[in-house]
């Protein structure tokens, strides 16, 4: 029979490595983008229709100091005089997309037209991302009824423009930048 004090030793031996890390971090990435532009739409037999439309964009991802970053993302797009979709996406962008340089995104997921004839389907876009949280998104879906839409969506993304920015630094510095590391382009 072992003793009670033999045990808590053999015990406390297997739980101090435990107690024992590094410093970590776990930031998180996010998007918040709004933006405007013009969409190409059809539904059923219909003619394309050119309208006004607007972006809204809120999702989260991986770290911002990987090189890539995977997240989610919900977007609104509201078709002027028409109707909102709205799309559920996965996004995968680049470091320097999400520093606030240059870069872009990638988002692939499913949309749903609650307006019209209704739809459901697949949405993807392109996201080129500049200095400052600038961006122009190229964004498309397909769905049922034949529904079809193109749009080109320039905006800014406020989070790459305030916390995540790591351009510009000298003239206007970014005191508590969700990055380890103040030099994201050296990397």
């Amino acid at each position: 029979m072992r003793s009670p004090i033999a045990c808590l030793v053999a015990l406390g031996a297997l739980i101090a490595p435990l107690a024992w890390s590094s410093p970590s971090r776990a930031d998180a990435s996010a998007w918040t983008f709004v933006g405007a532009g013009a969409v190409g739409w059809k539904q059923g037999k219909d003619d394309f229709v050119f309208d006004g439309a607007l972006s809204l964009d809120v999702g989260v991802g991986t770290t911002p100091d990987a090189p890539v970053i995977v997240g989610g993302l919900m977007r609104a797009t509201p078709i002027l005089d028409s109707g909102i979709d709205l799309a559920l996406l996965a996004r995968v962008a680049t470091r320097g997309f999400q520093a606030g340089q240059l870069g872009f995104a990638l988002d692939a997921g499913g949309y749903r037209r609650f307006w019209g004839a209704g739809s459901t389907g697949v949405a993807g876009a392109l996201t080129l991302g500049a200095p400052l949280g600038i961006s122009l998104s190229f964004q498309g879906s397909y769905g049922t009824d034949d529904a079809m839409a193109f749009a080109a969506i320039a905006g800014i993304d406020l989070l790459r423009l305030t916390v995540y920015r790591q351009s510009l630094l000298p003239l206007w510095p970014n005191p508590l930048p969700a990055q380890q590391s103040r030099d994201v382009a050296s990397r």
